[in-house]
């Protein structure tokens, strides 16, 4: 052991005599002092709670937004009938409607990635100064309307002698900051815009559309001055900007039918069941056409459809067509009828689902029908 010490690099280990020496090493795969867990769990669970935090607040804020979305298609012989019993619907006929709903924040996130739906800004909707009740009831006027007129052309297309007669649009409420507002009142009643006699809501609707922001109207409107006293007044309305489109005119009014008088030979019911809005009325008119003429209509098909129609049977535009759309495919609907006015976006979203047929009036359904084998 000459000169071997404790700073000498190798030491031979003493072994017992006749025996091998070995020393026993601890497990380098195990820690005596500190066991490791996995992290990934407890990410999990954080990024997990985080997501329900965000889905539970999310589903509670309200947003200035509503959501256009597909609603029912409803069969049209569910809600036109007469007094005689009739029966002549082999084929079957759709209108098709629109769920229209204000939404929270997941709702709008959600709506966002589903092509079927639209989210529009509440003011596109329902204007400051506008009630929800008093949007529910221009609506639901809008529909009683649409019915009356549908009656009214559906028995003139057949020759009967009909007589429906308004007194005039009633004013409901006043849009803050609109051409109105400051000039006219609840309760007037418009009479005649431009010299044009007014007897239905929709009268003004079509004198004012095709007018342009700072065009002037000259407008008649009747008002209760006293307990029995009315009083006639014509003023000039400059147009301001309309909610939906910032190039077209507004006057700013929420308007519903004064009386009305209607004489229809035929007694015909049709129970909307609080359905709202005008989109229904040609789809109406073709059904009283369907039941009061011996062929079926539809020849056998489904047909689903929408547009507005006035007394001379023009079908005019309507809103959430392309929601629409995706109703009429879902409801398994073969063609669907659509305003001219109107066709360009519908046929975006119909692809080879459903054969999308444009209509302009009553007559160029009617020829659509014929031409069915």
């Amino acid at each position: 052991m000459d000169g071997l010490g404790p700073s000498d690099p190798y030491v031979e280990p003493l072994t017992p005599a006749g025996g091998v020496s070995t020393v026993e090493l601890p497990d380098p795969f195990v820690d005596p002092v500190r066991t490791k867990f996995p992290k990934w769990p407890l990410v999990i669970g954080g990024l997990l709670l985080l997501a329900g935090i965000f889905v539970f607040v999310a589903g509670r804020v309200n947003l200035p937004y509503y959501a256009l979305a597909p609603g029912p298609a409803y069969d049209v012989d569910d809600f036109v009938t007469l007094a005689a019993d009739v029966d002549n619907d082999d084929g079957e006929l759709f209108f098709l409607t629109v769920s229209l709903d204000e939404i929270n924040a997941l709702e709008y996130l959600s709506g966002l990635f589903d092509e079927s739906v639209t989210i529009r800004p509440r003011e596109e909707i329902r204007p400051a100064g506008v009630s929800q009740d008093a949007l529910r009831l221009q609506n639901l006027t809008l529909m009683e309307q649409s019915k009356q007129d549908a009656i009214f052309v559906a028995l003139s297309h057949l020759g009967y002698d009909v007589t429906l007669e308004g007194s005039g649009a009633l004013i409901t409420e006043i849009m803050i900051d609109s051409a109105a507002d400051g000039v006219l009142e609840p309760n007037d009643i418009i009479v005649e815009i431009n010299g044009v006699g007014v007897e239905f809501a929709d009268d003004v609707v079509d004198l004012v559309s095709g007018l342009g922001v700072g065009e002037e109207l000259t407008m008649t409107f009747e008002r209760m001055v006293g307990e029995d006293e009315v009083e006639r007044r014509t003023i000039t309305v400059v147009l301001g900007p309309h909610i939906d489109d910032p190039n077209r005119g507004m006057v700013g009014v929420i308007l519903t039918n004064s009386d009305v008088v209607a004489d229809y030979p035929v007694d015909i019911v049709i129970d909307s069941q609080n359905i709202g809005g005008p989109s229904a009325g040609l789809m109406f008119a073709l059904q009283i056409i369907d039941l009061l003429t011996e062929e079926d209509l539809a020849r056998g098909y489904r047909v689903a459809g929408t547009g507005t129609i006035n007394e001379s049977g023009e079908v005019g535009p309507i809103g959430g067509v392309q929601q629409k759309v995706f109703g009429a495919i879902d409801a398994g609907a073969e063609f669907m009828l659509v305003p001219a006015a109107n066709y360009e976006d519908a046929i975006e979203v119909s692809g080879d689902d459903i054969q999308v047929v444009s209509i302009a009036q009553l007559g160029d359904a009617l020829a659509f029908f014929e031409s069915l084998s």
